[in-house]
């Protein structure tokens, strides 16, 4: 068997026989030290968020905790309800009684409410993590079984984790008095906000028959001299990768809004928008015909149809992640 050894030019040659020059040895040895490092930072990816877990199963148990805790007083209230229903007077021992329940109740609400904002914290860092390993996986061309390369999605597959990607976009709850942030449902992205690698993002792409059109990407990367993102189509069938301005690129929303508690972060009836055909990768313009109603709704939208008399699809739904601003003028 040949072993690999030192040419009389003294470039390394493999067991096949092949000289290599310099150059590739250098390239070979930058592209094992990137492997190493990324395997490296993965490992420590994957320690992190078995802590993460950890720490997030204790939460959950502390929620629990304080939920039994406090049930012994809101139990308290009722009963308290029900005897001065019973008497049919408001005394001032039952006045002071209340007050003291409900501002025990209201503490106790209170701290599970904080112990609820450190899980979904806990949460929200796993996800990035999660997203993170699997960017810096797919730089480095190292995939495992539940994440095979992009080259072997299926569209069926495709469809299913767009589904599930709306489905567990978080919902934004905010404190008393805050206002939902930018990239919370309808709410644009604030002016030199760059998108991240890994971001999905509507990106606006010249068509092979010249059209341009709206699809699903990824982002790649962001040059600050060129001000230009690079990004993939999220659609295999696409597999192609595309240099565009900012202009051209449409942050998709990081948290749904709460049309309970944020309805002015939502599009409104007749709106124009942005919206992903159902079963594609494309967005299409389209008139929102009634937003979400509670947290896990989608909003009801009307794709613009030339194939109907009025010019318009019947209602469609789409999720909040994959609604986005219209910049163009609506069609007369």
């Amino acid at each position: 068997m040949a072993s690999k050894g030192i040419s009389p030019e003294g470039n390394s040659s493999d067991s096949s026989g092949h000289l290599e020059s310099p150059l590739e040895q250098s390239l070979l040895k930058l592209h094992e030290e990137a492997i190493f490092t990324t395997a490296m930072a993965l490992v420590s990816a994957d320690s992190r968020i078995a802590e993460l877990l950890s720490e997030l199963h204790q939460l959950i148990k502390q929620t629990q905790e304080e939920r039994s805790r406090s049930e012994h007083n809101l139990i308290n209230i009722q009963k308290t309800h029900e005897r001065m229903q019973t008497e049919n007077k408001i005394s001032p021992y039952f006045r002071t009684k209340l007050r003291s329940l409900y501002t025990t109740a209201k503490a106790d609400a209170e701290a599970e409410c904080n112990i609820l904002r450190r899980a979904l914290d806990k949460i929200a860092e796993i996800k990035s993590l999660l997203e993170e390993r699997r960017i810096a996986a797919k730089i480095a061309g190292l995939y495992n079984d539940s994440e095979p390369p992009r080259k072997t999605m299926r569209r069926g597959v495709l469809m299913t984790l767009l589904q599930q990607s709306a489905m567990t976009l978080p919902l934004w709850i905010g404190k008393p008095g805050d206002k939902p942030p930018p990239l919370c449902g309808a709410i644009p992205a604030s002016g030199d906000y760059v998108a991240k690698p890994g971001d999905k993002v509507a990106a606006r792409v010249k068509a092979v028959d010249g059209d341009e059109q709206w699809i699903l990407a990824e982002v790649v990367s962001y040059s600050h001299a060129t001000n230009k993102y690079e990004v993939d189509d999220i659609d295999e069938e696409g597999k192609e990768r595309h240099t565009l301005s900012r202009r051209r690129i449409i942050p998709l929303p990081q948290w749904k809004a709460n049309p309970e508690t944020d309805p002015e972060a939502l599009f409104q009836k007749d709106q124009l928008v942005l919206a992903l055909y159902p079963q594609t990768t494309c967005f299409y313009r389209a008139l929102i015909h009634t937003p979400p109603q509670r947290p896990q709704d989608d909003y009801s939208v009307l794709f613009e149809d030339t194939s109907y008399a009025d010019g318009y699809s019947p209602p469609l739904n789409v999720a909040q992640r994959y609604v986005v601003a219209c910049k163009e003028p609506k069609k007369k």
